[in-house]
């Protein structure tokens, strides 16, 4: 799973690429977050394990996936809060994204 999880840091889209430079680094409110993490049988886009946080960037494959859905929900279980946010999103309101993932973030 961690090679895996390493081909797909390689592999990154755009959409993840804008959004590991704003929050590589502690640079988003001091939250530390992993790339491409493996979380149980699961490799997250983005995790904050301090904030048991989760952001996932999706694409059009995503829409309306109940193995999405399994995924949040078994995520949940163990204690973490699952972001999505569509790749559009991310290109085009990356402000707006960082601050309601800071807000999430907030409340945990």
């Amino acid at each position: 799973m961690r090679t895996y999880a390493r081909g797909m840091r390689r592999d990154a889209t755009l959409a993840e690429n804008l959004l590991w430079q704003a929050i590589r680094n502690n640079r988003l409110g001091g939250l530390k977050f992993k790339r491409q993490a493996p979380l149980l049988s699961y490799i997250t886009d983005f995790a904050c394990f301090g904030s048991k946080l989760i952001v996932e960037l999706d694409g059009s494959q995503h829409s309306g996936s109940s193995s999405d859905l399994e995924r949040d929900r078994r995520l949940e279980a163990a204690g973490f809060k699952t972001l999505r946010f569509w790749n559009n999103e991310i290109i085009g309101n990356l402000d707006g994204v960082c601050s309601q993932i800071l807000y999430e973030a907030s409340k945990r």
